[in-house]
């Protein structure tokens, strides 16, 4: 199970967290102060900070920078401060991403799975059928013939594979392969998809077979 440190001086909201997150398998300590936080952090393990950036006695951004400090803990901040320096600020002092209030629970939950799988990779080879994908070199082959993908095509993919039979809304999508703040549409990943099914197909892989449209929601991988 991981654990993730939830930082907010409002208790209703670290209720709230935990109510989203816990469902999902995470462990939550809470913390209504980010000194407590930070110091359990000097001999505790966790695998990812939620912090709020106001705060009294020490806020969101001292708070980063102190945990950067000796900490290279995957960092979300999590606030109203929706204006651009203030993202910008957050992420200089070592925040990972950021996320606005009021958020939505899929959008947290994609964000948190995202900054957990850029900091803390896993499988770096994913094979599947002959489908043989590295992510170390962003390299992707089928029975030793390479594939050409766009970054955000390869990370669909290895989304998927990481997950099959699971299905992802095209929102879920957005967020995790496109980033926080994205703008892009939910055609756009529509129209990455097709291209991954075509190359796929025109290397001889049967896609058709796999790569499954969920029709009103979004895509899976079937096993």
């Amino acid at each position: 199970m991981k654990t993730i440190i939830l930082i907010d001086d409002e208790q209703r909201m670290l209720d709230l967290l935990s109510l989203y997150l816990s469902p999902r398998g995470f462990q939550c300590l809470t913390f209504t102060s980010a000194l407590p936080a930070i110091d359990y952090l000097e001999s505790g393990r966790a695998n990812l900070v939620l912090l709020d950036v106001m705060m009294p006695e020490m806020d969101g951004w001292e708070a980063c920078r102190e945990i950067r400090r000796h900490s290279d803990i995957p960092v979300i901040m999590l606030t109203a401060r929706t204006e651009k320096p203030d993202i910008v600020k957050g992420l200089k002092l070592g925040a990972d991403d950021y996320i606005s209030k009021p958020f939505d629970e899929e959008e947290l939950i994609a964000r948190i799975e995202a900054v957990m799988r850029r900091r803390n990779p896993t499988d770096k080879i994913l094979s599947f059928r002959g489908l043989v994908l590295n992510q170390s070199s962003f390299e992707l082959a089928y029975e030793g013939q390479p594939i050409s993908l766009t970054p955000k095509e390869f990370s669909i993919l290895v989304i998927l594979l990481q997950n099959k039979n699971k299905v992802f809304t095209r929102e879920h999508l957005l967020t995790t392969v496109w980033g926080f703040a994205a703008t892009t549409e939910d055609r756009t990943v529509d129209s990455h998809v097709r291209n991954l099914r075509d190359k796929l197909r025109k290397a001889g892989f049967p896609v058709d077979d796999h790569l499954s449209t969920v029709w009103g929601v979004g895509y899976k991988w079937v096993d």
